[in-house]
């Protein structure tokens, strides 16, 4: 999926949660809930927060790759993502939205 795609996924999600609004991080598209952003998108892939414990499942099944934008430390709670579809962007924007929003805050 190129970015229109992901592009396309990200108009989705604002018509869906009118209350989401678009923002930059690392200097890419992103989108964020709450005053929390839960997705990017690079050149090539979608970036989504997501459960530590659920970045390493898709890791580990090859369907996400590390985020280490910076090459040093990955970013433990995000994972790279290539969607085959829109459907299948819409579904891993909803999860990471979700996520997001049932967080609490650090203290």
């Amino acid at each position: 999926m190129d970015t229109t795609g992901i592009d396309t996924g990200f108009e989705r999600m604002l018509a869906r949660h009118p209350g989401d609004e678009q923002g930059s991080m690392l200097h890419s598209p992103g989108l964020q809930a709450g005053g929390r952003f839960y997705a990017f998108a690079t050149r090539d892939d979608l970036v989504v927060k997501l459960p530590a414990s659920r970045v390493a499942e898709l890791i580990a099944a090859g369907v996400g790759r590390v985020c280490d934008p910076r090459g040093g430390r990955p970013m433990r709670e995000w994972v790279r993502l290539t969607p085959t579809d829109e459907h299948t962007c819409v579904a891993f924007l909803e999860e990471a939205r979700d996520f997001v929003m049932t967080r609490e805050e650090p203290r």
